[in-house]
């Protein structure tokens, strides 16, 4: 048998009524510190008393170790250790599967400055290990999958994640986190703030209509970064559709200028665009030609996570390695062009990432 709940939300009457809010009189002080003590139940995590075979105990539970290193032979000649990756065990699945998986346990910590990780207090069962690392693009998993038992403690050892890369970095633009945060976040609307979140800039995005804002800022031409002179506030955060009257959208196409001085026409180069979000949105690229009308890649349609509607920063990560034939680069200056070309409503749109053109292989 159940018992009833009430959920009773503070200094709230909308689910319990006025007779279970808090209520506080003539200057009574009250306080409780809630991250104090969300810090002790996470310490006593996992509870003893549950007499449930549904909730194992510590003495129930296994333990993973062991150490990420990344190889970028364009940044390093020897592995880098993985500082503050992302590590953790969800059911078996491909790389970056972890991301859309719902029905199984996972497991997460985050490993130290050198790499190292211990993911303790885990439900005996199959899994996959996988990472993702601050600073370095692509999804990491581990070659086997790895087996939990009661008490057991497993340790992997040194591994090593590879990240996607061919040739050397031409230019870039952002920070490869997963995340749209230190690109340009406008103001929100003076009716519509919410000064909850004034004061932190890190927090400035949680504002409702920022969306609307490209608009405002781009009323007729879309927006232009030019390498070596634009900085990564020039990159609107979140590319989306143009107002365009009477509830009706255009689609956007954004522009990045580079100079090249030797290409090689003969071999190919790379492009790296990797998402923080996409909704309902298609990303065309074309280099040099924005007539073209077939584009040299696109998307197809993906994204349903939503963020830029709900005041996010990041939704589902996407990350895709475009080659670029050398034959559609010229020497001198070139342009890539993107476009997000569904335009149904406001919220078709993504938030890039990170951004990179490397060089032919073995350059």
């Amino acid at each position: 048998m159940w018992a009833p709940v009430v959920l009773n939300m503070f200094t709230s009457t909308h689910y319990a009524g006025k007779d279970l809010n808090t209520a506080y009189r003539n200057g009574e002080p009250w306080k409780k510190d809630a991250k104090e003590q969300m810090s002790v139940e996470v310490n006593q995590w996992p509870y003893d008393f549950p007499q449930s075979e549904d909730f194992p105990s510590s003495d129930q539970r296994g333990a993973v170790t062991g150490q990420l290193l990344v190889r970028d032979r364009y940044i390093n000649g020897r592995p880098m250790h993985a500082s503050s990756a992302y590590v953790g065990l969800a059911a078996p699945g491909d790389v970056g599967s972890w991301q859309t998986e719902a029905k199984g346990y996972q497991f997460w910590i985050r490993a130290d400055r050198h790499g190292h990780f211990v993911i303790k207090n885990v439900r005996a069962g199959n899994y996959s290990l996988y990472a993702w690392v601050p600073g370095v693009i692509g999804d990491y998993k581990y070659e086997a999958n790895i087996t939990v038992k009661p008490g057991s403690r497993i340790r992997l050892g040194h591994l090593v994640y590879e990240p996607p890369r061919n040739g050397p970095t031409l230019w870039d633009i952002g920070t490869p986190d997963r995340s749209a945060a230190e690109f340009y976040v406008p103001d929100g609307y003076p009716t519509l703030m919410n000064k909850l979140y004034t004061r932190d800039p890190a927090e400035k995005f949680r504002q409702y209509g920022l969306w609307s804002r490209y608009s405002d800022l781009y009323p007729n031409d879309d927006l232009v970064y030019t390498i070596g002179i634009s900085n990564v506030k020039d990159w609107f955060f979140a590319h989306v559709t143009r107002e365009a009257g009477n509830n009706t959208y255009d689609p956007t196409t954004w522009r990045i200028i580079f100079e090249l001085e030797n290409v090689n026409r003969n071999e190919n180069y790379t492009l790296r665009l990797a998402l923080a979000s996409a909704t309902a949105s298609e990303i065309q690229v074309r280099f040099n030609n924005p007539s073209s009308v077939l584009p040299l890649f696109t998307t197809g349609a993906i994204g349903k996570d939503n963020a830029i509607a709900r005041h996010g920063i990041h939704g589902l990560y996407w990350l895709y390695g475009i080659d670029v034939p050398g034959s559609q680069l010229v020497e001198g200056k070139n342009t890539v062009y993107l476009t997000q070309s569904r335009s149904d409503g406001p919220f078709h749109g993504v938030m890039y990432d990170y951004i990179r053109l490397e060089g032919p292989r073995g350059a």
